[in-house]
């Protein structure tokens, strides 16, 4: 699904963050990228949903190589995926139903449409009895779901978390992943940047650990090792 061939990146400053990556991601993966701050998890993830793009090399999303895309077809190129920061990024004057409801409605779907999918995307990460609360009305674990049903709304192929348990406490952190793993045994793709070493040890699935720009481990059911 996803391949990356001998990606270099390199930021103004002559800041070299990745070096010669080498990766292929399978359909229906879920791979956790773990590895020190500075790393270069974030840029990897970055560079998949077309917000970077390499110095050299190339990524590719099925067959097509992400440079090739027009700037103006980028927006229906990044519908294949759902994104989750660690800064929650909702709309504080928005209602949960109106948060998730603005996605579908940048996207030109009717009322009928949207009073339809929210309840069911709510009701996958468990907050269906919160639609009419504010986010300053939620917890931090209840915020992130919030951001996680709106990254599902378009039913994308992929899901991309960078750090989407930074700001949790420890079981809300547990709950989080734990909601990935379901999404992940749906059938979506699920890609995790992560310092969260005890979750990842207990997910038992692929982790990709970068050091120094480089990918330096992979192992399909390892542990966090840096």
């Amino acid at each position: 699904m996803i391949r990356f061939e001998n990606v270099t990146k390199v930021y103004p400053g002559n800041i070299s963050v990745l070096r010669d990556v080498n990766l292929r991601i399978e359909p229906g993966e879920f791979v956790s990228f773990v590895g020190p701050s500075g790393a270069g998890k974030s840029t990897l993830l970055k560079l998949i949903y077309a917000e970077e793009v390499p110095t050299s090399g190339e990524v590719f999303f099925g067959d097509r190589a992400i440079s090739s895309i027009k700037r103006r077809l980028l927006p229906y190129y990044r519908r294949n995926f759902g994104t989750v920061f660690q800064d929650f990024k909702l709309l504080s004057q928005r209602t949960v139903f109106e948060n998730i409801a603005y996605a579908l409605e940048i996207a030109g779907k009717t009322t009928a449409e949207i009073h339809e999918e929210v309840p069911q995307i709510l009701d996958i990460v468990g907050l269906a009895e919160k639609s009419n609360t504010y986010p300053r009305q939620l917890s931090g674990g209840e915020q992130q779901r919030v951001s996680l049903a709106r990254a599902l709304i378009h039913r994308p192929s992929v899901l991309i978390a960078d750090e989407p348990a930074g700001n949790l406490d420890p079981l809300s952190a547990q709950e989080i992943f734990r909601l990935l793993t379901e999404i992940n045994n749906m059938g979506t793709t699920v890609l995790v940047a992560t310092h969260n070493k005890s979750i990842v040890d207990g997910l038992k699935r692929r982790v990709v650990t970068i050091g120094n720009g480089t990918v330096v481990r992979d192992e399909r059911e390892g542990k966090y090792v840096v």
